[in-house]
């Protein structure tokens, strides 16, 4: 059980919460996990258990007295088990409150016992639905009905019971009752019902999002359930709080399979900047780095090795890669983990440390070091970005591994050499924040320019940070580069400035009314335009 707030009283009822005495509890659950050992706690108490179907044969099998549901009921369980908790008997005992004239007489009168706790969980739909061979029929038996049932009534009567969904809640429980002498406090009763409300909200969104995603990939109605992952050290500033929440039901997410192995706790940005990282990272091919600074990235290369990426991403802007986030995706060998010590780094991720250079790392106490072991790739949800009551979703934007849907406007067919580069460039434009520019030559970006309100000054600034990061090396490297741009180019001053600068081939997607201006620049500076067909806006 997850640490709660002190709550003594509950504001909704009159009078002031007591205690809670346990003395019987029904226990129905699908994961029974450690079911049976709770089950003994509490008959170590003097706690009588009442129990359905497998979980009954469950804990007589561990020696623990169990009195059916049906003897408490006196109704069998029909239709193959679909019906045995849903019973006026049962849910008059948990819905009633108990302070009521009327309601203890209606108890008194049906001859109706009070149940004090309830522990149960429910059919696992997700992974159910999870499964690839899985049978709409399969799937739809696996939606419980009387279990997010009984944990309702239990959870909105929470002042006169206990409700218990979670197995890792259980030796909290058991600590609590055997300090108060078999009761349970207003407050954990509270929190209980807190986790149980969570339990089914999550529950019925699962479901109603199986539904929905067969219709249509914009239903009507989404719901997004997500649960804490991570308490981060920050927010967006040292001022604010924050936390990372990872949506329930995605096979991955940004740091799924990711281990700290030393460094102080991720903040908010780090988090933000290690999403940007990975994601253009899994576009990448051959051993590769990427350098991502507010949100963007200063350097991205693919090399001989992994110190050979490194080396030549951090050469693009390496003023503004101090203290910030790095991405690998082959291990660290000593001799990288020696020249990423000679910088400041922020956080530093790869699949693995080779030899010493964990050691060598960690002799800086700030530098936060990852270790990645996910093999999936992000691929098929759904791009969602909060906006002020509401939420903007979109289908996640994809790039061509290869050619598709290029087509050369002007100049020669570039060769397999100026391919690789256009390839890469289009890749990592993507990446890039809107307006975006990004110059490459041989692999690697030497210039990029992001975030600017005018396209044309994202090309100068791309050319500015190539100058300023190659100073007199920089005219050798903007010679023959491509420059990338991750929408068409509305007039043609953005490309007459980076053929100014030296750039032979330009890729853009095209698709402007004066796309006859631009190709005319390009033909007139002999150098090749590539269309994709497709932008790439990041906002």
């Amino acid at each position: 059980m997850s640490a709660k707030p002190t709550i003594e009283a509950n504001p909704a009822n009159e009078g002031e919460p007591q205690p809670l005495q346990i003395r019987r509890a029904l226990i129905s659950v699908s994961d029974k996990s450690g079911i049976v050992e709770f089950a003994q706690g509490l008959q170590a108490l003097g706690v009588e258990i009442v129990s359905t179907g497998g979980t009954a044969a469950a804990l007589t099998d561990g020696g623990i007295a169990v009195r059916t549901v049906e003897e408490l009921t006196g109704t069998p369980e029909i239709l193959g088990g679909r019906v045995k908790t849903l019973h006026p008997r049962l849910h008059g005992a948990l819905l009633a409150v108990r302070d009521d004239p009327e309601h203890a007489a209606t108890l008194a009168d049906e001859g109706i016992e009070e149940i004090d706790l309830v522990c149960t969980n429910l059919y696992p739909f997700e992974r159910a639905m999870a499964q690839r061979d899985a049978t709409d029929a399969e799937v739809i038996e696996n939606i419980d009905i009387g279990g997010p049932t009984m944990i309702r009534a239990a959870a909105k009567n929470h002042r006169y019971v206990a409700v218990v969904v979670r197995p890792e809640s259980y030796d909290a429980v058991l600590a609590e009752l055997e300090e108060g002498d078999g009761a349970i406090s207003p407050g954990t009763r509270h929190w209980l019902a807190n986790e149980a409300f969570a339990v089914t909200a999550r529950y019925d969104a699962a479901i109603s999002g199986w539904f929905g995603d067969r219709y249509e990939d914009f239903p009507t109605h989404r719901t997004v359930s997500m649960e804490k992952f991570l308490d981060l050290s920050y927010g967006e500033n040292p001022h604010q709080r924050g936390a990372l929440y990872t949506e329930v039901g995605v096979r991955t997410h940004v740091l799924s399979r990711v281990s700290q192995e030393h460094g102080r706790d991720l903040s908010f940005n780090n988090v933000l900047d290690l999403d940007s990282a990975r994601n253009l990272l899994a576009d990448l091919d051959g051993p590769a780095c990427v350098i991502v600074k507010h949100n963007n990235p200063c350097g991205a290369a693919e090399g001989e090795s992994a110190l050979d990426a490194y080396e030549k991403a951090l050469a693009c802007d390496p003023v503004s890669a101090y203290g910030g986030v790095i991405a690998l995706n082959r291990p660290i060998d000593e001799a990288l983990a020696e020249r990423l010590h000679q910088n400041f780094v922020e956080v530093l991720i790869a699949p693995g440390y080779e030899g010493e250079a964990m050691s060598t790392l960690q002799q800086k106490q700030a530098i936060r070091i990852l270790a990645d072991t996910e093999q999936r790739q992000r691929r098929g949800d759904l791009d969602m970005k909060r906006v002020r009551g509401g939420m903007l979703v979109q289908e996640l934007d994809t790039v061509a591994r290869d050619r598709e849907g290029m087509t050369v406007e002007t100049g020669g067919e570039p060769s397999d050499a100026e391919w690789l580069d256009i390839a890469f460039a289009w890749k990592v434009c993507k990446h890039v924040r809107s307006n975006a520019i990004v110059l490459v030559k041989d692999g690697q970006t030497i210039g990029i320019g992001a975030g600017q309100m005018s396209r044309v000054d994202s090309v100068r600034l791309a050319i500015e940070k190539c100058r300023v990061a190659y100073g007199e090396e920089a005219d050798a490297r903007l010679n023959g580069c491509v420059v990338a741009s991750d929408a068409f180019f509305p007039f043609a001053d953005g490309p007459q400035a980076a053929v100014a600068a030296g750039a032979r081939t330009v890729v853009q997607p095209g698709g402007s009314k004066r796309d006859d201006e631009v190709i005319a620049a390009c033909e007139q500076g002999g150098v090749t335009m590539v269309f994709t067909g497709r932008r790439h806006f990041r906002h």
